[in-house]
Protein backbone atom coordinates (compact mmCIF):
# COMPACT_ATOMS: atom_id res chain seq x y z
CA UNK A 1 0.00 0.00 0.00
CA UNK A 2 0.96 3.48 -0.52
CA UNK A 3 -0.68 6.74 0.22
CA UNK A 4 -0.13 9.82 -2.47
CA UNK A 5 3.34 10.10 -1.45
CA UNK A 6 4.30 6.70 -2.44
CA UNK A 7 5.33 5.82 1.41
CA UNK A 8 5.98 2.64 2.30
CA UNK A 9 6.38 3.27 5.82
CA UNK A 10 3.67 3.36 8.49
CA UNK A 11 3.15 7.64 9.26
CA UNK A 12 0.93 9.72 11.45
CA UNK A 13 -1.14 10.41 8.80
CA UNK A 14 -2.42 6.50 9.14
CA UNK A 15 -3.47 7.09 12.94
CA UNK A 16 -5.99 10.24 12.23
CA UNK A 17 -8.74 8.12 11.53
CA UNK A 18 -9.37 9.10 7.94
CA UNK A 19 -8.22 7.47 4.52
CA UNK A 20 -4.88 6.28 5.23
CA UNK A 21 -6.14 4.74 8.45
CA UNK A 22 -8.72 2.80 6.98
CA UNK A 23 -6.77 1.84 3.81
CA UNK A 24 -3.85 0.83 6.30
CA UNK A 25 -6.78 -1.76 8.37
CA UNK A 26 -7.90 -2.47 4.82
CA UNK A 27 -5.00 -3.49 3.01
CA UNK A 28 -2.14 -4.41 5.09
CA UNK A 29 -3.63 -5.46 8.38
CA UNK A 30 -7.05 -7.29 7.85
CA UNK A 31 -5.78 -9.23 4.88
CA UNK A 32 -2.85 -10.64 7.00
CA UNK A 33 -4.39 -11.37 9.73
CA UNK A 34 -7.14 -13.33 7.29
CA UNK A 35 -9.80 -13.86 9.39
CA UNK A 36 -13.59 -14.16 8.24
CA UNK A 37 -15.24 -13.22 11.70
CA UNK A 38 -13.77 -10.14 11.63
CA UNK A 39 -15.01 -6.88 10.66
CA UNK A 40 -13.33 -3.40 10.42
CA UNK A 41 -16.49 -1.76 9.79
CA UNK A 42 -17.96 -2.66 13.05
CA UNK A 43 -16.73 -1.14 16.82
CA UNK A 44 -17.40 -4.23 18.40
CA UNK A 45 -17.81 -8.04 17.63
CA UNK A 46 -20.79 -10.07 18.29
CA UNK A 47 -19.74 -13.35 19.87
CA UNK A 48 -23.23 -15.39 20.12
CA UNK A 49 -24.83 -17.77 22.42
CA UNK A 50 -23.25 -19.93 24.59
CA UNK A 51 -24.03 -21.80 27.53
CA UNK A 52 -20.19 -22.87 28.41
CA UNK A 53 -18.16 -21.58 30.64
CA UNK A 54 -16.23 -18.73 29.14
CA UNK A 55 -12.55 -17.59 30.46
CA UNK A 56 -10.71 -14.77 29.53
CA UNK A 57 -6.84 -13.46 29.82
CA UNK A 58 -5.27 -10.30 27.93
CA UNK A 59 -1.94 -9.34 27.83
CA UNK A 60 0.59 -6.89 26.18
CA UNK A 61 3.86 -7.77 23.82
CA UNK A 62 6.90 -6.22 23.15
CA UNK A 63 10.01 -7.77 21.87
CA UNK A 64 13.06 -6.44 20.59
CA UNK A 65 13.98 -7.12 17.99
CA UNK A 66 10.69 -7.98 16.07
CA UNK A 67 11.43 -10.64 14.31
CA UNK A 68 13.82 -13.72 16.17
CA UNK A 69 14.73 -17.21 15.20
CA UNK A 70 11.69 -19.16 15.00
CA UNK A 71 9.03 -16.39 15.62
CA UNK A 72 7.92 -12.15 15.71
CA UNK A 73 5.74 -10.31 17.51
CA UNK A 74 3.14 -11.36 15.73
CA UNK A 75 3.29 -14.99 16.13
CA UNK A 76 4.51 -13.96 20.14
CA UNK A 77 1.02 -12.67 20.60
CA UNK A 78 -1.32 -14.72 19.24
CA UNK A 79 0.77 -17.83 20.84
CA UNK A 80 0.92 -16.42 23.97
CA UNK A 81 -2.55 -15.37 24.40
CA UNK A 82 -3.48 -19.09 23.40
CA UNK A 83 -1.28 -20.67 25.44
CA UNK A 84 -2.49 -18.29 28.75
CA UNK A 85 -6.06 -19.67 27.37
CA UNK A 86 -4.36 -23.60 27.18
CA UNK A 87 -3.16 -24.11 30.48
CA UNK A 88 -6.23 -23.14 32.22
CA UNK A 89 -7.71 -26.00 30.46
CA UNK A 90 -9.55 -23.70 27.61
CA UNK A 91 -10.26 -24.00 24.52
CA UNK A 92 -9.38 -20.92 22.28
CA UNK A 93 -12.14 -19.08 20.22
CA UNK A 94 -12.08 -15.41 20.16
CA UNK A 95 -9.30 -12.80 20.34
CA UNK A 96 -9.31 -9.03 20.02
CA UNK A 97 -5.70 -6.79 19.03
CA UNK A 98 -4.65 -3.86 19.47
CA UNK A 99 -1.68 -2.36 17.17
CA UNK A 100 0.24 0.49 18.80
CA UNK A 101 2.41 1.27 15.37
CA UNK A 102 5.50 3.30 15.67
CA UNK A 103 6.03 6.08 13.21
CA UNK A 104 8.14 4.51 10.63
CA UNK A 105 7.48 1.54 10.64
CA UNK A 106 7.67 -0.63 7.37
CA UNK A 107 4.31 -1.60 5.46
CA UNK A 108 5.86 -4.71 4.61
CA UNK A 109 7.23 -5.61 8.08
CA UNK A 110 3.57 -4.37 9.79
CA UNK A 111 1.48 -6.85 6.66
CA UNK A 112 4.03 -9.81 7.56
CA UNK A 113 3.66 -9.37 11.35
CA UNK A 114 -0.60 -9.77 10.44
CA UNK A 115 -0.27 -12.75 8.56
CA UNK A 116 1.92 -14.62 11.15
CA UNK A 117 -0.92 -13.84 13.71
CA UNK A 118 -3.54 -14.83 11.10
CA UNK A 119 -1.36 -18.24 10.27
CA UNK A 120 -1.46 -18.59 14.46
CA UNK A 121 -4.62 -17.89 15.34
CA UNK A 122 -6.17 -20.54 12.86
CA UNK A 123 -3.57 -23.17 13.41
CA UNK A 124 -5.41 -22.78 17.47
CA UNK A 125 -8.90 -22.74 16.16
CA UNK A 126 -9.49 -18.86 17.35
CA UNK A 127 -11.33 -16.53 15.46
CA UNK A 128 -9.54 -12.96 15.74
CA UNK A 129 -13.17 -10.62 16.01
CA UNK A 130 -12.07 -7.28 16.47
CA UNK A 131 -9.24 -4.83 17.00
CA UNK A 132 -7.57 -1.41 17.13
CA UNK A 133 -5.20 0.42 15.63
CA UNK A 134 -3.05 3.34 16.97
CA UNK A 135 0.25 5.22 15.05
CA UNK A 136 2.61 6.64 17.69
CA UNK A 137 5.34 9.15 17.32
CA UNK A 138 8.67 8.51 16.01
CA UNK A 139 11.03 6.87 18.92
CA UNK A 140 8.01 6.35 20.81
CA UNK A 141 6.78 2.69 20.46
CA UNK A 142 9.17 0.17 20.06
CA UNK A 143 8.24 -0.31 16.35
CA UNK A 144 4.83 -2.28 17.17
CA UNK A 145 3.62 -2.94 20.32
CA UNK A 146 0.40 -5.39 20.59
CA UNK A 147 -2.40 -6.00 22.93
CA UNK A 148 -4.28 -8.77 23.14
CA UNK A 149 -6.79 -10.34 24.73
CA UNK A 150 -8.52 -13.85 24.08
CA UNK A 151 -11.96 -15.29 25.39
CA UNK A 152 -11.96 -19.55 25.54
CA UNK A 153 -14.45 -21.75 26.64
CA UNK A 154 -13.95 -23.97 29.59
CA UNK A 155 -13.28 -27.65 28.72
CA UNK A 156 -14.43 -31.26 30.39
CA UNK A 157 -15.47 -29.08 33.42
CA UNK A 158 -11.47 -29.17 34.62
CA UNK A 159 -10.51 -27.07 37.89
CA UNK A 160 -7.00 -26.04 37.57
CA UNK A 161 -5.35 -24.15 40.85
CA UNK A 162 -2.56 -23.92 42.94
CA UNK A 163 -4.78 -24.40 45.56
CA UNK A 164 -4.97 -28.42 44.42
CA UNK A 165 -1.20 -28.74 45.06
CA UNK A 166 -0.41 -31.19 47.79
CA UNK A 167 2.98 -32.61 48.72
CA UNK A 168 4.34 -35.43 46.64
CA UNK A 169 3.01 -33.99 43.61
CA UNK A 170 4.94 -34.24 40.62
CA UNK A 171 7.08 -30.91 38.47
CA UNK A 172 6.96 -31.63 35.04
CA UNK A 173 7.95 -30.11 31.82
CA UNK A 174 7.36 -30.37 28.85
CA UNK A 175 10.60 -29.90 27.40
CA UNK A 176 13.47 -27.46 27.18
CA UNK A 177 14.04 -24.39 29.41
CA UNK A 178 15.51 -20.74 28.49
CA UNK A 179 15.26 -21.62 24.83
CA UNK A 180 13.03 -18.15 23.95
CA UNK A 181 15.17 -16.18 26.15
CA UNK A 182 18.66 -16.79 24.67
CA UNK A 183 17.30 -16.52 20.99
CA UNK A 184 16.25 -13.26 20.96
CA UNK A 185 19.62 -12.19 22.95
CA UNK A 186 21.48 -13.87 20.05
CA UNK A 187 19.40 -12.16 17.72
CA UNK A 188 20.13 -8.69 18.82
CA UNK A 189 23.69 -9.51 18.76
CA UNK A 190 24.48 -8.03 22.19
CA UNK A 191 27.08 -8.52 23.92
CA UNK A 192 28.79 -9.27 20.06
CA UNK A 193 27.17 -12.57 19.92
CA UNK A 194 25.55 -14.20 17.51
CA UNK A 195 23.23 -17.51 16.32
CA UNK A 196 20.72 -19.16 14.61
CA UNK A 197 19.07 -20.71 18.14
CA UNK A 198 15.28 -20.92 17.65
CA UNK A 199 13.11 -19.83 19.98
CA UNK A 200 10.51 -22.60 21.27
CA UNK A 201 7.61 -19.73 20.79
CA UNK A 202 4.95 -21.56 19.67
CA UNK A 203 1.17 -23.03 20.94
CA UNK A 204 0.81 -25.60 23.49
CA UNK A 205 -2.44 -26.02 22.84
CA UNK A 206 -1.74 -29.54 22.00
CA UNK A 207 -0.22 -30.19 25.16
CA UNK A 208 -2.87 -29.40 26.93
CA UNK A 209 -5.23 -31.27 25.23
CA UNK A 210 -2.89 -34.16 26.05
CA UNK A 211 -3.44 -33.92 29.54
CA UNK A 212 -7.74 -33.97 29.47
CA UNK A 213 -9.20 -37.06 31.50
CA UNK A 214 -6.12 -37.46 33.72
CA UNK A 215 -7.94 -35.61 37.37
CA UNK A 216 -4.46 -36.07 38.97
CA UNK A 217 -3.75 -32.71 36.80
CA UNK A 218 -3.41 -30.00 39.74
CA UNK A 219 -2.17 -26.69 37.49
CA UNK A 220 -0.84 -26.06 35.00
CA UNK A 221 1.46 -22.66 33.63
CA UNK A 222 3.48 -21.67 30.80
CA UNK A 223 6.86 -20.18 32.28
CA UNK A 224 7.32 -16.88 30.15
CA UNK A 225 9.19 -14.44 31.88
CA UNK A 226 11.18 -14.90 34.72
CA UNK A 227 10.98 -19.17 33.54
CA UNK A 228 10.81 -22.18 35.68
CA UNK A 229 12.23 -20.74 38.45
CA UNK A 230 9.51 -18.22 38.98
CA UNK A 231 6.95 -20.73 38.72
CA UNK A 232 8.32 -23.02 41.24
CA UNK A 233 8.39 -19.74 42.80
CA UNK A 234 5.01 -18.80 42.41
CA UNK A 235 3.54 -22.36 43.22
CA UNK A 236 5.62 -22.17 47.06
CA UNK A 237 3.90 -18.15 47.89
CA UNK A 238 0.79 -20.16 46.89
CA UNK A 239 0.66 -23.33 48.71
CA UNK A 240 3.22 -22.72 51.60
CA UNK A 241 4.98 -25.77 50.33
CA UNK A 242 8.46 -25.87 49.14
CA UNK A 243 9.54 -27.36 45.81
CA UNK A 244 12.98 -29.10 44.67
CA UNK A 245 13.85 -29.49 40.77
CA UNK A 246 16.50 -32.00 39.75
CA UNK A 247 19.25 -30.32 37.15
CA UNK A 248 19.74 -33.74 35.71
CA UNK A 249 16.13 -34.13 34.31
CA UNK A 250 15.93 -30.17 33.10
CA UNK A 251 17.24 -29.81 30.12
CA UNK A 252 18.96 -27.16 28.70
CA UNK A 253 20.39 -26.98 25.19
CA UNK A 254 23.87 -26.21 24.43
CA UNK A 255 23.83 -22.79 22.98
CA UNK A 256 21.62 -21.82 25.58
CA UNK A 257 23.88 -23.71 28.43
CA UNK A 258 27.04 -21.91 26.70
CA UNK A 259 25.58 -18.17 26.71
CA UNK A 260 24.79 -18.27 30.37
CA UNK A 261 28.17 -19.62 31.07
CA UNK A 262 29.82 -16.84 29.05
CA UNK A 263 27.51 -14.36 30.77
CA UNK A 264 26.93 -15.39 33.75
CA UNK A 265 22.66 -16.15 33.36
CA UNK A 266 21.02 -18.82 34.87
CA UNK A 267 18.89 -20.80 32.44
CA UNK A 268 16.55 -21.84 35.46
CA UNK A 269 14.85 -18.04 35.26
CA UNK A 270 14.79 -17.20 31.13
CA UNK A 271 11.91 -17.43 29.40
CA UNK A 272 10.24 -19.97 27.47
CA UNK A 273 7.24 -19.46 24.93
CA UNK A 274 5.91 -22.80 24.08
CA UNK A 275 6.34 -24.90 27.14
CA UNK A 276 4.00 -26.17 29.99
CA UNK A 277 4.86 -26.42 33.52
CA UNK A 278 2.75 -28.77 34.97
CA UNK A 279 2.13 -30.30 38.36
CA UNK A 280 0.62 -34.00 38.22
CA UNK A 281 -0.10 -36.60 41.22
CA UNK A 282 2.63 -38.66 41.36
CA UNK A 283 0.75 -41.47 40.61
CA UNK A 284 -0.36 -40.22 37.06
CA UNK A 285 3.12 -38.75 36.53
CA UNK A 286 4.51 -41.36 34.40
CA UNK A 287 1.24 -41.14 32.04
CA UNK A 288 1.19 -37.39 32.01
CA UNK A 289 5.04 -37.71 30.41
CA UNK A 290 4.21 -40.36 27.92
CA UNK A 291 1.34 -38.23 26.85
CA UNK A 292 3.19 -35.61 26.28
CA UNK A 293 5.98 -37.47 24.71
CA UNK A 294 4.07 -38.97 21.96
CA UNK A 295 3.85 -35.67 20.76
CA UNK A 296 6.15 -33.54 18.50
CA UNK A 297 5.97 -30.65 21.11
CA UNK A 298 6.44 -32.91 24.01
CA UNK A 299 9.37 -35.43 23.17
CA UNK A 300 11.65 -34.11 25.21
CA UNK A 301 8.87 -33.62 28.45
CA UNK A 302 10.67 -34.80 31.87
CA UNK A 303 9.59 -35.32 35.39
CA UNK A 304 11.97 -32.98 36.47
CA UNK A 305 11.15 -32.14 40.21
CA UNK A 306 8.61 -32.60 43.34
CA UNK A 307 6.59 -30.57 45.87
CA UNK A 308 7.87 -31.28 49.18
CA UNK A 309 6.03 -30.72 52.92
CA UNK A 310 8.73 -27.95 53.19
CA UNK A 311 9.81 -25.47 54.35
CA UNK A 312 8.87 -23.02 51.55
CA UNK A 313 11.94 -22.55 49.35
CA UNK A 314 12.94 -23.68 46.08
CA UNK A 315 15.78 -26.06 45.95
CA UNK A 316 17.71 -27.22 42.76
CA UNK A 317 19.43 -30.59 43.47
CA UNK A 318 22.36 -30.47 41.07
CA UNK A 319 23.85 -33.06 39.01
CA UNK A 320 27.07 -33.37 41.25
CA UNK A 321 24.55 -34.43 44.19
CA UNK A 322 24.56 -31.17 46.21
CA UNK A 323 21.91 -28.77 46.52
CA UNK A 324 21.67 -24.38 45.97
CA UNK A 325 18.34 -22.28 46.63
CA UNK A 326 16.92 -20.88 43.66
CA UNK A 327 16.20 -17.10 45.39
CA UNK A 328 13.20 -15.57 43.74
CA UNK A 329 13.85 -12.80 41.22
CA UNK A 330 14.06 -9.63 41.56
CA UNK A 331 16.06 -8.12 38.57
CA UNK A 332 16.15 -8.89 35.11
CA UNK A 333 17.64 -11.88 34.10
CA UNK A 334 17.90 -10.53 30.78
CA UNK A 335 17.88 -7.57 29.12
CA UNK A 336 14.03 -7.26 28.86
CA UNK A 337 12.69 -9.21 26.37
CA UNK A 338 8.57 -9.32 26.31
Amino acid sequence: MSDDRGARHVTLAHGNGGRFMRELIEQVIAPGLASASLDVTLDAAVLGQTHEVLVATTDGFTVQPLDFPGGNIGSLAIHGTVNDLAVVGAEPRWLTVSFFIEEGLSMDSLARYARSMGAAAAQAGAAIVAGDTKVLPRGQGGGLYLAMTGVGVLSGGLKLGMRHIRPSDAVLVSGSVGDHGVAVLLARQDFGMKGELPSDCASVLPLARALRGLDGVRFMRDPTRGGVATVAHEIVAATGNGLTLNAAQLLVRPPVQAVCEMLGYDPYYLASEGRIVAVVAEEQAEEACRRWRALPEGRDAAIVGAVTAGPPRVVLATELGGQRLLEELEDDPLPRIC
